[in-house]
């Protein structure tokens, strides 16, 4: 039942970094062909890795449309506000900004925003929740309570 694994394990699918010509070899099939079946892409492509590989590595790193370098402040008050919303649906965030991938909004959220939040007491530190207390208190919701702290 279910589906089988993308690779099988003992195939000898290659693991670990990616090499400038795998990448190269990844972006100009892409380009070339679109990614159609990530599951058949590899084979295609002339890569010995798996599917799941190669749609992470385009999604992640190799897009041409993604946006790199740091946050801007209207990117880090969008996440902090769409997190308020949403929680940790990084996918549905990441559809806001534009450029950003899900994985690198998570990074970023527990890396630097939640970390910042906590110290400020904005977000309680067992369940990583924004404090409703605060939210109540601050008459307009997070965008008077973030310009009263300072968060940019």
């Amino acid at each position: 039942m279910g589906r089988s694994p993308c690779c099988d394990q003992d195939a000898g699918v290659k693991k670990g970094p990616w090499t400038p010509e795998e990448d190269k070899l990844l972006v100009d099939y892409i380009n070339g062909n679109g990614h159609g079946s990530w599951r058949r892409l590899p084979k295609h492509a002339g890569l010995n890795r798996c599917g799941k590989s190669c749609r992470l590595r385009w999604t992640n790193y190799l897009r041409p449309d993604i946006k790199r370098g740091r946050f801007t402040d209207d990117e880090e008050k969008l996440i902090i506000h769409l997190h308020s919303l949403l929680g940790n649906k990084w996918c549905a965030i990441a559809t806001k900004l534009s450029g950003r991938t899900d994985n690198e909004i998570k990074n970023y959220w527990n890396t630097h925003l939640r970390k910042k939040l906590l110290s400020m007491g904005i977000l309680t530190p067992v369940t990583h929740h924004s404090r409703t207390d605060l939210y109540l208190l601050s008459g307009g919701g997070f965008t008077k309570l973030f310009s009263a702290a300072n968060i940019s």
